[in-house]
């Protein structure tokens, strides 16, 4: 809407109707809604001054604004300004401060009063207000006399002291809270004086204050839903809010309030006459009202008389009498429908058992008869619809683990909902019931549940304009939702997904639930079919929205919920309740280090969107406790214990000793080298982010040096683990960013602990990743730079860390061995006192006793052999032992869960109890411990204590029950209920896989084969190793057959076992059948790689034989050729799938892909057809008639491949062997001649990979690269040809006339790069003569018309096209360029030709720059050249462009036409004194879009984010767009309103400096 913001002319009549805009703001200052009606009602100064109040009010304006408007203009029409008579704070008070002065001091009626705020008379209206304006509210004369005299008074007293009006919580269908007063309170009331009922309220203050606590009268309430607050003490109304809080019965105000509607409905003479008969009432047992109580009565100081006088009941009985008396018949049958349910009501009152103590009763639903939230592992909340006025009591919410709530208020992510509430300090993702449905890890995994609270909109949301987001009514909710619902309370109570016992259901019951068809109710019987009642608790925000649930509960489930329920308490003390419930993380806020030595507050908020990280704090541990407390001795000592038996250490661990100076922790011999290093890397290095390798031994304490490092230098730097080490990089990257610059301007160093377990590259990409990201900081001086440093500290367990660290040449490092020094030690046996003195049996601290005993290898297999002396493998403790043991020798942190333990052992939980699991397990139980793993919802798993203990024991297994590994491995797989479906179990069979396949880093002495072989890994795994050593072949091909048996749909196990029988055993038949079987279970690079890499095994075990063979067998070229063949198809197979792969694989790396790491396979495939081509010229170089070593010979051969001499015309000796050596020849001449032409294209190929495609620096691609270098060297000795052949071949080639004309058109386009789309694209970036030329030369051919085929039309014409809009950007004036209706009508003809399938993305990419909406005009097809440009770009560019990022060269503009396209070089223009590399570093990290040179051209469009997909949206049309950057958008798949950028990609349509609307 326009505004004027120059100040309006003197002259009222002179005034636009901006001017009366701008007055209306500036001078009145009302709230801008109002000023705006006068705009949309065109009321300019010359209308102005003609209006009246009533006109006002006509506008849809409220009294209090109406009425100051008025007093202002009344004031602008006499030339005076606007002056109060009154104190100034009077114009500051709201209208609710208003409400309360009027009742709390000028003692008027509460009606009155609240008349008065439902018209927004504010302060500053208040002051304008006349007698009349209070009689046009219907406020009596004494009244408003009364009110302006208060008004007048205020001038001479001090400013009043306004307290919050008690409220219950209500609305429009729920009630006061139920008072029932008792009768000599009754009789008091009845013998006053007839008064008005302000009197009465104030007397009955007076008087409730000398009564009994259960002592109370109801009073009206406001609409909305407002809550009790405990008021100081000095309040009136004080006693009557102490005892609303205690009210038993909440019947009698759903009577009273259906007396007074029924009343309100009668016309007045009809009330005097009910009033007349009710005072001679003679039915009851009680005497008639007396007259004096009743004359002059409102309707509902009646209603409340008469449920007072008679109860509720009868009062309901006379009320009805009296109406058929006065003959309103219709009225009374109204109240006869509504009787049944308000008469079962007053009766339930005498069934419900007041509660002694709500409070304590919340208290122990949520904790378990504790004092700490942390007895459940997470929470699920169902709520339905909730007011503003609620939703600032339900903050206890925010400190609940959530893990969801399931919302069935549509309003709820708006302002003043409780979800947009939440959202204000915690992070909570927007989702619906379907995204629910699927496989459990992915829902997990995708949703971000654990990490993040998911917010589940049951039923619509409102602030997404859509019509899939509407609120149903039931029937179609029931049709179309509840389906959805429903799948989600199952997934919910999937005991895979949150354990039974360890989580509470509450519902949260904001307003009244009114009949058993409301979708809440339907959710209810959902949650009690899945799970048991006792899970489930209602917490509801009034006695009578409880009751109503309570009847439908106990009607309809056949449920008694009273136990589990609560209803006595308002949400505010509801609220006040859960947050002084434990664990107080920190009394204090919780501090980070910032610059200058200062701290700044972590908020919660901030954490929650950092799930990659665990933060390490300032005050970490600190004012959690009382800690002269014994639940603090008691914690301590069990946090202690834990740790020195073996479990993971805690930052409690190091507060501890912190604390008890005597007692410090134990530093390890390099744990100064270690503080050391980061301490001279952060301040040497020039790195943005620097990896520091600490490498050890496991179990020999590496992770806790690195912990204890870090805890001491929390104050220099803000520190953090990453807790899983799968994720993106580039989200861990963001994230770690956004720590840095958390709360503070200048960014803070930050200390990264990564605890690398496989000894993987990860580390590296994440470091890399890291360094890009944080160099993007921009606006940066040299000062803040030395500060903007990330250390990782990366923890790597290792089996030879000395010999590691003394190779690790690339990043600065250390390492720790399983070796104490003698000063190491003395500090072990100190701290073995220092137990003593606190512990029971310090020496059952096998953990810390290993060390101390300086990893004894005889002391821990004599515990060994203690603890299994009298093993019994036919036991299932004893078998369970076993499996813990060998999978935690084989596999780095591996355990089995505790419920599949109990599972196992056959034992039937009835209550949760981790420690019966080990009481079983006696007495090797000793050795074992439960970890629990927050990231997965509180899941908890055995193991263990110590790694040395593990392999010790199945030594001694074999050792004294002659148990070998092969036969506990194949025992687990003989076990069926380890390999039924669920999340538990998977993880268990994820840890059995990795045991089978996963290889470890070669021994150091094997350095020089493994630069040899390219390769950093051992052949297999460690256990299939010890299986082949012991037991030979046979044994390993029946673990890996029933292991394939047990893993049906799994690759890894056949592939596994096709790659030992070729490498170890040679045999190539055996090995093909099973890597056909890994390939029939599923199709993928790896598994057709596999059958390539069998067959080219078997290619060059074929030619090492025939070396050593002195005669030549013709057969064998035959046999060789075939094999060949096979291994072309499968390689090629294997690039086409590597190519064409849309999606990453879910399962676990196979074997073969540990080769070849995940979405890294690549370009694998074109080298394996290299190596194949290769060998099979190599085996024809060695014909007699083809070999190399002659010049003649191998010029035969060259000539053969290229086709020049048929294999007939060759030259050799006539005998029987070359006689059979051509006859294979000509039977396979196809497929070696095609070779040559194969070789050659598949090297253009992997030029441009290496040439345009950023490698990612892995070995593999290395490895490759020398491969294909290698081969590239060979052809060139093959295939040597001369250039001048093709100068003659030009030479004798007659150009006439037009054909000569063309010709060199055509050649002049190829010479300047300009024959393709891509080449002329590059032209937005040379002088502009040169496209100048281009487009002259397309033009000539687009008016000759003499085109090959249709094919080359087409592509000429698109890149006519594309010339065109670049000659425009480059040179307007030209006298080639073309209009651009010229452009779009020629572009729009040449789509209609080639439909939507064309095999390039060209044509769509001109579409999206020339057909692409404006706000002002729409073009619905822009959708379908997106779809139709993303499915070109990757079936037909993914070879090169696979799963890697491409640029925009071409953004959308602010002008129209060909002119709002904006090209990259000319946005770089801005920056000409900028570094080139700097310039890069803006595009990459997006600050690009910081410059107000950049922005002031660029075109912001809105959209929206759904389903973790970006779309631009133009009206109802929804386009679908790409994230230009990493962490445009973040994982959750929440559904958010944006606005962004826009580029155009030769893949689609890209979204740059993606912005979230709030």
């Amino acid at each position: 809407m326009k505004r004027s913001t120059t100040k309006p002319p003197p002259e009222i009549e002179k005034w636009t109707k901006e001017d009366v805009h701008l007055w209306l703001m500036t001078q009145v200052k009302v709230h801008e809604l109002c000023a705006d009606r006068f705009i949309e009602e065109d009321v300019s100064g010359d209308s102005l001054v003609l209006f009246e109040k009533t006109d006002i009010l006509d506008l849809g304006i409220k009294h209090g604004p109406a009425v100051k408007i008025t007093s202002y203009l009344e004031r602008l029409k006499e030339g005076s300004k606007h002056e109060s008579q009154f104190p100034a704070y009077v114009e500051k008070w709201t209208k609710e401060q208003v409400n309360q002065w009027l009742q709390q001091h000028v003692k008027t009626y509460s009606k009155y009063a609240e008349r008065l705020q439902e018209e927004d008379v504010s302060g500053d209206c208040l002051v304008c207000f006349k007698k009349q304006d209070f009689l046009d509210l219907d406020v009596k004369s004494g009244p408003a006399v009364k009110i302006l005299a208060e008004l007048r008074q205020l001038n001479k007293k001090l400013e009043p002291t306004l307290q919050p009006i008690p409220h219950t919580s209500t609305d429009q269908k729920a009630t006061p809270k139920p008072i029932q007063p008792e009768p000599s309170l009754a009789q008091a009331i009845a013998t006053q004086q007839a008064e008005s009922y302000n009197k009465i309220e104030s007397k009955t203050d007076e008087m409730v204050g000398k009564k009994s606590e259960n002592v109370h009268l109801p009073f009206k309430r406001t609409a909305g839903k407002e809550e009790i607050q405990q008021p100081k003490a000095q309040d009136l109304g004080a006693k009557r809010k102490e005892t609303l809080v205690t009210t038993i019965f909440p019947d009698i105000p759903n009577v009273t309030v259906e007396i007074q509607k029924t009343l309100d409905d009668l016309p007045k003479d009809d009330l005097k006459r009910f009033h007349f008969n009710l005072k001679k009432y003679s039915k009851s047992k009680y005497k008639p009202v007396p007259w004096s109580k009743l004359e002059g009565k409102d309707t509902m100081d009646t209603a409340m008389l008469m449920t007072d006088h008679y109860g509720g009941n009868e009062a309901l009985q006379i009320t009805l009498d009296i109406l058929k008396e006065i003959n309103q018949s219709q009225l009374a049958n109204c109240l006869e429908k509504n009787m049944g349910q308000l008469r079962q009501q007053c009766l339930s009152r005498d069934v419900l058992k007041k509660e002694a103590n709500q409070g304590d009763k919340l208290k122990n639903l949520l904790t378990c008869g504790g004092n700490s939230l942390d007895n459940y592992d997470r929470f699920v909340v169902v709520a339905n619809k909730s007011s503003p006025e609620q939703v600032q009591y339900l903050q206890f919410l925010s400190k609940l683990k959530l893990f969801c709530v399931l919302d069935f208020d549509p309003e709820s992510a708006a302002k003043g909902g409780l979800c947009h509430s939440y959202r204000e300090s915690r992070v909570a993702n927007q989702h619906t019931p379907s995204q629910y449905q699927g496989q459990t890890e992915s829902v997990i995994k995708n949703l971000n549940l654990y990490k993040q609270t998911s917010w589940v909109f049951c039923n619509g949301r409102h602030d997404l304009d859509s019509d899939s987001n509407r609120e149903l009514d039931y029937k179609n909710w029931l049709r179309k939702s509840c389906r959805d619902v429903e799948q989600l309370v199952s997934f919910i109570c999937n005991p895979e997904v949150l354990l039974h016992g360890r989580s509470l259901i509450i519902f949260l019951l904001l307003s009244p639930v009114d009949s058993e068809k409301d979708p809440i109710y339907d959710t209810y019987k959902s949650f009690l079919k899945h799970t048991e009642e006792k899970n489930i608790i209602t917490i509801c925000d009034s006695q009578s929205t409880y009751e109503k649930w309570r009847e439908l509960i106990q009607d309809k489930c056949d449920c008694d919920i009273d136990s589990q329920s609560i209803y006595e308490l308002t949400l505010s003390e509801v609220n006040g309740t859960v947050m002084a419930l434990g664990p107080f993380n920190q009394s204090s806020e919780r501090l980070l280090p910032s610059s200058d030595s200062s701290a700044v507050v972590l908020k919660q908020k901030d954490e929650d969107l950092m799930t990659a990280l665990d933060i390490l704090c300032l005050n970490q541990c600190e004012n959690t406790f009382d800690e002269n407390s014994q639940e603090f001795h008691d914690f301590r000592i069990k946090v202690e214990e834990e740790f020195y038996r073996g479990g993971k250490v805690k930052w409690w661990n190091f507060y501890f000793c912190d604390k008890d100076t005597e007692k410090p922790f134990i530093k390890r011999d390099k744990y100064e080298n270690v503080k050391r290093m980061i301490r001279s890397q952060w301040r040497d290095s020039k790195n943005a982010c620097v990896l520091l390798n600490l490498f050890h031994h496991p179990g020999c304490g590496g992770t806790t040096l690195a912990m204890h490092v870090m805890w001491d230098l929390r104050q220099e730097f803000r520190c953090a683990v990453l807790k899983d080490n799968t994720l993106p990089k580039d989200e861990v990257a963001i994230q770690v960013r956004k720590l840095m610059k958390l709360e503070s301007e200048k960014p803070s160093s930050v200390l990264l602990l990564v605890d690398d377990s496989k000894e993987t590259k990860n580390p590296y990409e994440l470091a890399n990743c890291i360094r890009k990201t944080v160099e993007g900081f921009s606006n940066m001086n040299m000062d803040d730079m030395q500060n903007c440093k990330v250390i990782i500290l990366n923890c790597v367990r290792s089996h030879s860390p000395k010999e590691q660290y003394k190779q690790d040449n690339s990043t600065p490092c250390q390492y720790i061995t399983a070796s104490l020094t003698s000063e190491e030690q003395k500090e072990f046996e100190k701290k073995l006192k220092e137990l003593e003195e606190s512990h029971e049996k310090p020496e059952n601290f096998y953990s810390f006793m290993i060390m101390k005993s300086n990893f004894d290898t005889d002391y821990v297999d004599d515990l060994a052999r203690n603890t299994l002396e009298s093993f019994d493998f036919s036991t299932k403790e004893a078998q369970l032992f076993a499996f813990i043991a060998l999978l935690n020798t084989y596999v780095a942190e591996s355990e089995i869960s505790l419920s599949l333990c109990e599972d196992f052992l056959g034992m039937k939980m009835i209550r949760w109890r981790e420690d019966s699991v080990l009481d079983r397990m006696k007495p090797y139980s000793n050795f074992l411990i439960i970890d629990t793993n927050e990231e997965w919802g509180g899941y908890k798993g055995i193991r263990i204590l110590h790694h040395t203990i593990a392999s010790a024991c199945l030594e001694e297994l074999e050792r004294s029950c002659y148990i070998k590994v092969s036969g506990i491995a194949m025992e687990i797989l003989h076990c069926d209920l380890f390999f039924s479906v669920g999340v538990v179990k998977h993880r268990f069979m994820l840890s059995i896989q990795r045991m089978l396949i996963e290889r470890q880093r070669k021994k150091d002495g094997d350095e020089r084969q493994r630069k040899k072989d390219g390769d950093e890994r051992e052949p297999f795994s460690p256990l299939i190793e010890k299986i082949h050593n012991q037991q030979g072949r046979q044994t390993v091909q029946e673990i890996f057959v029933k292991a394939s048996s047990r893993f049906e749909t799994s690759a890894s196990i056949p592939q596994a076992l096709a790659r030992y029988l070729y490498i170890n055993e040679r045999d190539f038949p055996e090995a093909l059948k099973w890597a056909e079987k890994a390939k029939n279970i599923k199709q993928n690079p790896y598994t057709f790689d596999t059958i390539g890499q069998v067959y080219k095994s078997n290619l060059k075990s074929n030619i090492h034989r025939e070396k050593q063979e002195t005669t030549h067998n013709p057969e064998d070229l035959n046999t060789n050729v075939k094999i060949a063949d096979d291994a072309l198809k499968a390689f090629k197979r294997a690039q086409e799938l590597a190519n064409t792969e849309d999606e990453p694989e879910e399962e676990p790396a196979d074997d073969e892909s540990e080769d070849y790491p995940r979405k890294s396979y690549n370009i694998y495939g074109y080298v394996g057809v290299l190596e194949i081509a290769f060998l099979i010229f190599e085996i024809l170089g060695r014909l007699p008639f083809f070999e190399e070593n002659d010049p003649m010979k191998k010029k035969y051969l060259q000539s053969f491949l290229q086709k020049v001499i048929p294999i007939t015309s060759i030259y050799k000796d006539d005998n029987e062997i070359n006689n059979r050596y051509m006859e294979i020849i000509k039977e396979h001449e196809p497929f070696l001649l095609n070779l040559k032409t194969e070789v050659k294209e598949t090297f253009e190929l992997l030029d441009c990979y290496f040439m345009y495609i950023k490698g990612n620096n892995s070995e593999f691609d290395s490895k490759n690269r020398w491969t294909v270098c290698g081969h590239f060297k060979k052809y060139v000795s093959l295939f040597c040809t001369a250039p001048e052949e093709i100068k003659k071949e030009q030479q004798n080639n007659p150009n006439l006339n037009l054909k000569m004309d063309i010709e060199e058109r055509r050649l002049c386009l190829e010479r300047n790069q300009a024959d393709t789309f891509a080449g002329i694209l590059q032209h937005l970036d040379k002088p502009a003569e040169e496209i100048e030329k281009i487009t002259e030369c397309y033009a000539f051919l687009q008016q000759q018309q003499q085109f090959i085929n249709k094919k080359q039309k087409t592509k000429e014409t698109i890149n006519y096209i594309l010339s065109n809009i670049i000659l425009n950007l480059l040179k307007t004036k030209s006298k080639h360029v073309k209009s651009y209706s010229h452009l779009s009508d020629l572009l729009l003809k040449t789509l209609q030709d080639v439909g939507l399938r064309y095999p390039f993305p060209d044509p769509y990419y001109l579409a999206l720059l020339l057909l692409w909406p404006s706000p002002t005009q729409e073009n619905t097809e822009i959708g379908t050249y997106v779809t139709a440009i993303r499915n070109s770009s990757r079936k037909h560019l993914s070879k090169l462009f696979h799963k890697r990022s491409t640029v925009a060269h071409l953004y959308l503009g602010k002008e129209k036409g060909l002119k709002r396209l904006i090209s990259k070089p000319k946005l770089d223009e801005n920056f000409k004194m900028m570094r080139r590399d700097a310039l890069a570093q803006l595009w990459r990290n997006g600050d690009i879009f910081k410059d107000k040179a950049i922005t002031n051209c660029l075109q912001r469009v809105t959209g929206t984010i759904e389903q973790e997909e970006v779309f631009a949206n133009y009206g109802k049309l929804k386009i679908p767009v790409r994230p230009a950057l990493i962490g445009g958008i973040r994982s959750g798949f929440s559904t958010e309103k944006v606005s962004f950028y826009l580029g155009f990609a030769i893949n689609g349509p890209l979204a740059y400096d993606i912005q979230h609307e709030n």
